[in-house]
């Protein structure tokens, strides 16, 4: 199984993030928000660097 080829759920954080009325927010508030979310960005990116590595050694240990 793939769970790449898995169907997304609607309700998740993320969409639920892209939906947000953010005219409610002050300046000062849009800003942290970005920063979070940038930072959430890197943890993600790191987290699929980790597991491309990981099936990397995988691939390459049933290779040998």
């Amino acid at each position: 199984m793939n769970f790449d080829d898995l169907p997304i759920k609607k309700d998740t954080p993320i969409n639920m993030v892209e939906k947000e009325d953010l005219s409610t927010y002050s300046e000062n508030e849009l800003s942290e928000r970005t920063a979070r979310l940038k930072a959430e960005i890197l943890r993600t990116e790191q987290e699929i660097k980790a597991k491309q590595s990981s099936k990397s050694a995988a691939e390459a240990f049933f290779k040998s």
